[in-house]
Formats: C-alpha cells, structure tokens, sequence
C-alpha cells in the first residue's frame, strides 16, 4: 500500500470524519500548495485529507510544496500505479462515510464540500453520488480560487435530465472527477477504480457506481476549477474516446443488465467507437498516413457519416494530399 505518514487533519482523529478528501498526484509540485489550501479554506470542516504520491518523479519538490500541510494531512508514498492505483490506495485508508474526489493540479471554491454534503444528506435515503459544476482553465497563470475565465464543465459536457444509471451511461448526464463526491461502501461494492484503466477510469466507476444506486442528484453551482495541463491524462482527446471505447467493451462483459439496458450500452459504444474512428482518420490524414485514414473513416458508422465524411472518403481515394490540405484548413478553421 505504500509508506504512510499520518498527521492531525481538523476532523477528530478519535472520531471517523463524514468526508475524506482523496488526492492523487504525480508531477504536480507546481500545484499541489493551491490545490491544498483550496481544500483547507472549505467552510465545511468535517473532513479529512488523503494526498497519495504515486511514486512522482518530482517528489524533492512536492515534499517541498506540501511541507506547510504535512501536519494536516494523511500522506502516502507509493510506486507509480496510475490515478486509479493512487485513489484506490486513498480509498484503502479512507475513514469517511464519503469520498470526495480532487486531482492535484485543481481546486475547490470554498463552499464545494458544504453544497455537496447538504446534496447528499438532503435526500433519503442520502445519496450514493452527487457532483456539481467545474470551470474549465487552460490558463494556468490565473489568480487563486479565480472564477473568471474558462468554460463551465456543463457548457462542453452537460447535464440534462434525471441523474440515472442510463443517463449517466449514455452520458445525458456528466459527472466531473474534481467536483464528485460517492458514498464509500458505494464505491467499494462496486469494486473501486479498474487499475487497468489510465483514462476514462472515473466515467467506468461512476456508471459501476449508479448500476447499482437508487439515489443520485447533481448541482448546477460551479464549485471548483479544473486546470488544462498540457501532457495530462485528460488532454489527449483521441486517447481519452479510446479510453470511453475500453470502458464501454468491458461494462459490456461485465455488468448483467436488462435488455433495454444492454441495448443502449451498444449503441453508446457504436457511437464512441465512430467519434474515435472519425478522430483518428482525421489524425491519420493530417500527417499524410492516407491508407490508415481511410480504412479508419470507412469504420465510421452511418450515425456520424455526413458530406464532410464522404467528400474526404471519396477523396483520399483520387487526391490524398488535396485532401489532407482541405482537412487541414477545415480542421484549422473548427478551432
């Protein structure tokens, strides 16, 4: 499980804490100060905190950075395993009721926890998942805990509708990791985080989690900020729909589910497997790899085909580098 180092936190240590805070980091020394204190600026104080290093290699420097907090906090050393590896390893040592989720390069505003654990609580029976809103920000020159700047996490992935398994599955329904809270036992009966996964990992637990969940709300409040670090897990789009078509494969063989049930996984992985299609022969195209291109836009199903698709297939097949140069300027103009 790695090396421990326990501390005082503000929760009792006599007493189990409603709430521990997971935090799983690696390469994230430049961050990791704000990350904490945004956790410790919470208005609610029934908590304690789990920083788990997953064997970083700037580990000098992160000690460094968390040295004001190593009194306050649950600090575990382990080797490098992926996020999943580290928030399990969190989970291992959590004492409280629930898990609210935080990766270290982001942050919470101060009312985060509070409006999450009146979510939970409000409802009856108490909910085994709740989450709110996150803004997104690739600037990462902005002042601490700033809300200016940046897209709403529901603007890009929103939320419609009543929070279900179906919904969170056919993701009419999008739960951000740095923003989500479950109840412990939930996630433990479910299985935890699959340490075989690096992206999409949090998508494939929370489905897991709501298979068997009869009680899940969400909030509309913005409640944290979610940093866009260049060389993230999370910042390669073409891995991380690769990453949803994993999940979906696996939910697939693994979860027993009704017929309706079962028939919207297939047509959410059909269509996760035609957006990775159709972004991996744009991928293929632009660096000039025209026969992999085609055969992986000829894999894009009907759902997704359009005139822009079926000029590019036509014209890989008669002019590939015409082609590419089209692709291009379309591509360049999208952004």
């Amino acid at each position: 499980m790695g090396a421990v180092e326990s501390s005082s936190n503000d929760a009792d240590r006599d007493a189990a804490p409603l709430v521990s805070v997971i935090i799983p980091a690696y390469m994230a020394a430049a961050y990791i100060h704000e990350t904490l204190e945004s956790v410790f600026r919470q208005t609610y104080r029934n908590f304690e905190v789990i920083l788990v290093n997953d064997g970083s290699p700037d580990t000098e420097d992160f000690e460094r950075a968390i040295g004001s907090y190593r009194d306050r906090i649950i600090y575990v050393r382990q080797e490098n395993g992926g996020p999943s590896a580290a928030r399990n390893t969190g989970i291992r040592h959590a004492r409280g009721e629930y898990l609210a989720f935080l990766d270290s390069d982001d942050v919470w505003y101060p009312t985060c926890l509070a409006v999450l654990v009146e979510l939970a609580l409000a409802r009856q029976p108490s909910c085994d998942l709740v989450y709110s809103d996150i803004l997104i920000d690739s600037d990462s020159h902005r002042g601490r805990h700033s809300k200016g700047g940046g897209s709403r996490y529901s603007e890009i992935c929103p939320s419609v509708g009543a929070l279900t398994f179906v919904s969170l599955l056919r993701e009419d329904c999008h739960a951000p990791t740095s923003c989500t809270m479950v109840r412990r036992q939930a996630a433990i009966a479910a299985g935890l985080f699959d340490e075989s996964f690096r992206r999409a990992e949090d998508y494939d637990l929370w489905v897991r989690i709501a298979h068997r969940a009869s009680n899940m709300a969400y909030a509309r409040d913005v409640l944290g900020k979610h940093r866009l670090v260049p060389g993230s897990l999370s910042h390669d789009n073409l891995k991380m729909l690769e990453g949803v078509v994993d999940v979906l494969n696996k939910l697939s063989n693994s979860l027993d589910l009704s017929a309706r049930e079962r028939s919207t996984l297939q047509n959410k992985l059909a269509e996760a497997k035609a957006q990775f299609d159709l972004e991996r022969g744009k991928a293929l195209l632009l660096v000039g790899k025209y026969d992999q291109a085609l055969a992986s836009l000829r894999e894009v199903r009907s759902s997704l085909a359009n005139a822009k698709l079926r000029c590019a297939i036509f014209g890989l097949k008669i002019a590939p580098r015409l082609t590419r140069a089209i692709v291009g300027a379309w591509l360049t103009g999208k952004r």
